[in-house]
C-alpha cells in the first residue's frame, strides 16, 4: 500500500522507467535481505521492501504500457502485463516445491534484475516526455515505438494538443480528485478495484489448497489445475480483449464469477448439514476452478486496462496511486478476514462474494464506459466531459 500511493508521485517527477527502476531496486534488496536474513527483523525489512517494489510495479506498469501502446493493442498490452503476473505466481509455486525458501528468494532477483537493466534499453512514455516539455526525446520516443518509417504526425499532435490543454490547469493535489470534472473517472478507476478485490479472491488465492481440504478434495491437484487454468484462460483472454471490448469481459466475467461463487456456497452449505456427500467435493472444485476461470477471463485484467486509461495525465499519478492503494487495501482486508468469515458461517462467506459481484455486474452496466478503439485522449475527454 505505501509502494501504491508513494509511486503516483514518483513517476511523475523522475519517469515511468525511473519509478520502475526504483521498484526494481527496492525488490532486489528486499531479496537479499530474506536470504541473508539470520533472525524475523532482516525478514521483515525484506518483505516490506519486496511489497514497496510490488505495489509500485502494479501501478506504474500498467500506466507505462497505456501510455506507449497504439489504441489497437492497448488492451492486449496490458492484459498481457496480467499473463506475465499469473505465470510468475504459477511457476513460483512449481519451484517452490523442489527449493529452499532461501533459494526461492534469490531466484526472486532474476526479474527484477532483468528489468532494472533492460529500462535503459527502452525509450521513455511519450506522454510523460511531453508533459515534462521535453518535446524533442518526446518526438523521438513517439518514433522509436511506432517504427522509424511511420508517420507519428497526427498522434503527436494530438497528445501534444491534450498536454496543452491540461497543463492550462493547476497542478493537481489529493483534494482535487473529488472535483466535479474528475468525479465520473475516479469513481470508475476506485470502484474497478473494489469490485475486483472485495469480490472474494485472495481469500480464494491464497487458501485454494484449504478450501479444497475442506471439501474433500486432493488440495495439491486441485492447486496445481487452480495455477494452469488462471495461466490459460488470461491468455487465451489477451488477444479478444481489443476486439470484445472491455465492459463485455467484465460482465461475462463477474457473472462466471457470481456462479462460482454459488457452487461453493452450496458445497459448503450441503457439508455443514451432512447432505449428498458424494456432490460437495465435486461442487467446489467446479466451484473454485469456476471462479477462477471466470475471474481471469477479465476480472483480472480489466480493471488495470480501464485504470491506466481513464485518468487524465495531469491527475494519473495521484488518481492512480490511489486507485492501486485501494486495490492493496482490499487485498488486504479479504485476505485478514477470510478465515474468521469462514469459521463464522462457510457457505455464507461465498454467498457475501456472490452479493458484492453482483453489485459489480449493476456498476459495470451502469457507470463504466467502453473504451476499446479509442485514444486516450479521446478516452479522458469524454469520461471527464
Amino acid at each position: 500500500m505505501i509502494g501504491a500511493i508513494m509511486c503516483g508521485p514518483i513517476a511523475d517527477l523522475v519517469g515511468r522507467k525511473g519509478a520502475m527502476r526504483v521498484s526494481s531496486a527496492f525488490c532486489v534488496v528486499g531479496w537479499l535481505a530474506i536470504f541473508f536474513a539470520k533472525g524475523p527483523v532482516a525478514l521483515d525489512i525484506g518483505r516490506l521492501a519486496t511489497g514497496y517494489g510490488m505495489g509500485a510495479f502494479s501501478y506504474v506498469v500498467p500506466i507505462f504500457i497505456a501510455e506507449i501502446a497504439p489504441k489497437t493493442f492497448r488492451g492486449a498490452l496490458t492484459t498481457l502485463n496480467q499473463i506475465l503476473i499469473c505465470t510468475g505466481v504459477s511457476v513460483a509455486f512449481i519451484i517452490g516445491t523442489v527449493l529452499t525458501w532461501r533459494v526461492l528468494a534469490l531466484t526472486g532477483i532474476i526479474p527484477c534484475a532483468i528489468s532494472f537493466i533492460g529500462l535503459f534499453c527502452i525509450p521513455e512514455s511519450p506522454r510523460w516526455l511531453a508533459k515534462m516539455g521535453r518535446h524533442t526525446e518526446f518526438e523521438a520516443a513517439l518514433k522509436s515505438l511506432r517504427g522509424k518509417n511511420a508517420d507519428i504526425s497526427h498522434e503527436a499532435a494530438e497528445i501534444q494538443e491534450y498536454i496543452e490543454t491540461l497543463e492550462r490547469l493547476p497542478k493537481a493535489k489529493m483534494l482535487d480528485l473529488f472535483q466535479r470534472r474528475y468525479q465520473r473517472s475516479v469513481l470508475i478507476g476506485f470502484g474497478l478495484m473494489v469490485v475486483q478485490q472485495f469480490g472474494g479472491i485472495n481469500g480464494i488465492c491464497f487458501y485454494a489448497s484449504s478450501i479444497f481440504e475442506q471439501a474433500g478434495f486432493p488440495a495439491t491437484t486441485g492447486t496445481i489445475i487452480y495455477a494452469v487454468l488462471q495461466v490459460v484462460i488470461t491468455a487465451l483472454n489477451a488477444p479478444i480483449v481489443d476486439r470484445a471490448g472491455r465492459k463485455p469481459l467484465l460482465l461475462v466475467s463477474l457473472t462466471g464469477v457470481v456462479i462460482g461463487c454459488l457452487l461453493i456456497a452450496v458445497s459448503f452449505y450441503l457439508k455443514v448439514h451432512g447432505m449428498a456427500p458424494d456432490a460437495v467435493p465435486i461442487l467446489a472444485v467446479v466451484g473454485i476452478l469456476g471462479y477462477i476461470g471466470s475471474f481471469s477471463a477479465g476480472l483480472g485484467a480489466m480493471p488495470w486496462v480501464v485504470m491506466s486509461e481513464i485518468f487524465p495525465i495531469n491527475i494519473k499519478g495521484v488518481a492512480g496511486g490511489m486507485a492501486t492503494l485501494v486495490n492493496w487495501f482490499g487485498a488486504w482486508a479479504v485476505s485478514y478476514t477470510f478465515n474468521f468469515l469462514m469459521s463464522w458461517n462457510s457457505f455464507g462467506t461465498f454467498i457475501i462474494y456472490a452479493a458484492i459481484n453482483v453489485l459489480g455486474i449493476v456498476f459495470v452496466i451502469t457507470i463504466v464506459p467502453e473504451t476499446k478503439g479509442k485514444t486516450l485522449e479521446q478516452i479522458q475527454a469524454a469520461v471527464n466531459g
